[in-house]
């Protein structure tokens, strides 16, 4: 980040902006709305900032800019003119008596950055392009306004007037943030939210009276598909679940954009497992899983792709379901089908497969136990998950079976993300241009005609 965004009180405190004209009639505005004292310091108004005097908004100064102004007595200075050399002399005698100065359209000039703002109090929205693209900002803020209507500012409202009942009668941090994610997930929410404010606070009292300590002391684990790596895949549940959890398994298929959307207070313990290396066992993840949900937390475990695709989701969740821990799953989409997706290659296609089958080429003493009969069926896709090091192998064996040295295969590594990079060739040559090439896991190896589709039907990014 170039800025870090707070919040700032400036209630009934001074605040001076130097500028008469219509932009800072914008910037006094947007002060005398957040409850500062203002000072308006120019030798004439424009037709606005006049209206803000008159109505006793602003105190007005009419005079110019000097550079002995002591501006120690002010919270912060906005300088609004139409002169550059104006704007430059306010920020150096800002600077020199260290008070925050923002100077209008330079954000070089700029101690902080007065963002576009969505207000919705006390719940307020600040969106800001750090100055580099202010109209991009605001339009970024009016689709917020689609998403976030007035009534939430109801909600904020009806939340704050009870904050202090739920602090007594809950007395741990993290009863009180479930009991309030409950509330706002819930019936309270949905009827302020539809304008049914008093009902919707009858739901709340009761609630309180309702729920018992003991309620918000189960703890629960969510196994969820954090899809092959674009975070724009993820379901809204996963979201919302992600945003929940107290501690967070990942493995090495959850991609750094799709970690960066949990909840920033939680724990995020690293069980990922690779070729011939596992960080955490199997059997050690599934205990981690029960130890922590015993203790009340909610465990978010993240899987690359889909938990039941070769996920092994199974048998966590079989720990789980034997020692009675409530659990949910959220399905990905798993890696065969947005890899293929962004790669431009269909799983099926009416002219050239009628089905598609997922396998997963995992060496066992050097060689695959796969049925072989059944992969090199015509008019079919096949799809190998973790293949890379088995890549030859898995070559020579369906041709022995007999599938033809051309028929069309590709290597897709990283789908679905920027560094997705594209390797078509035959099924003869794919370990030769593994060979050459040195993909990265997670690479996913497409076998069958619809891999001839992948020139005309790209559109991600270029293949190599």
């Amino acid at each position: 980040m170039d800025n870090l965004p707070i919040f700032l009180d400036v209630k009934q405190q001074d605040c001076l902006v130097v500028g008469g004209g219509d932009i800072a009639a914008r910037k006094a505005g947007l002060l005398r709305r957040a409850q500062a004292t203002v000072t308006m310091l120019a030798p004439q108004l424009s037709e606005a900032s006049q209206q803000l005097v008159d109505n006793k908004q602003v105190h007005w100064i009419a005079d110019s800019f000097e550079d002995h102004i002591d501006m120690s007595v002010y919270r912060l200075v906005i300088a609004a003119t139409d002169k550059d050399d104006v704007n430059h002399a306010v920020y150096q005698q800002a600077k020199s008596q260290k008070v925050l100065i923002n100077v209008a359209d330079s954000p070089e000039l700029c101690d902080f950055i007065l963002p576009s703002i969505l207000d919705r109090s006390p719940i307020v929205v600040a969106v800001s392009s750090g100055g580099a693209s202010p109209i991009l900002a605001r339009q970024l803020r009016a689709r917020l306004e689609t998403l976030i209507p007035p009534t939430y500012g109801h909600l904020a409202t009806l939340v704050g007037r009870y904050r202090d009942a739920v602090k007594a009668r809950f007395s741990t941090l993290p009863q009180r943030r479930r009991f309030w994610e409950t509330v706002l997930q819930g019936a309270v929410a949905e009827h302020v939210l539809t304008g049914r404010e008093a009902l919707g606070e009858q739901v709340l009292k009761a609630t309180l009276e309702n729920t018992s300590n003991d309620a918000l002391e189960i703890g629960e684990v969510y196994l969820v598909g954090a899809g092959p790596g674009d975070p724009e895949l993820l379901t809204f549940k996963a979201l919302r679940l992600m945003q929940q959890a107290d501690i967070v398994f990942y493995d090495r298929l959850v991609s750094q954009e799709v970690l960066s959307l949990v909840r920033r207070e939680a724990e995020q313990v690293y069980v990922g497992k690779q070729r011939d290396w596992h960080a955490v066992r199997q059997e050690e993840i599934n205990q981690l899983l029960l130890n922590e949900a015993k203790k009340g937390k909610r465990v978010l475990r993240l899987k690359g792709g889909d938990p039941f695709i070769f996920g092994r989701g199974g048998e966590e969740i079989a720990t789980l379901a034997s020692e009675q821990v409530p659990f949910q799953v959220v399905p990905g989409v798993t890696a065969a089908s947005g890899c293929a997706s962004y790669a431009g290659i269909p799983l099926t296609h009416r002219e050239y497969s009628q089905s598609c089958i997922f396998v997963t080429g995992q060496l066992k003493a050097g060689e695959l136990d796969l049925n072989w009969e059944t992969l090199v069926q015509p008019h079919q896709t096949v799809v190998v998950y973790m293949g890379l090091g088995g890549l030859p192998v898995l070559s020579r064996r369906l041709q022995q079976h007999g599938m033809a040295a051309d028929k069309p295969a590709a290597l897709v590594q990283q789908g679905t993300t920027e560094r997705q990079r594209v390797w078509v060739s035959t099924i003869a040559e794919l370990p030769a241009v593994a060979e050459k090439e040195q993909p990265v896991a997670p690479t996913m190896i497409i076998i069958g005609d619809v891999v001839r589709l992948h020139h005309s039907l790209q559109w991600f990014n270029v293949t190599a």
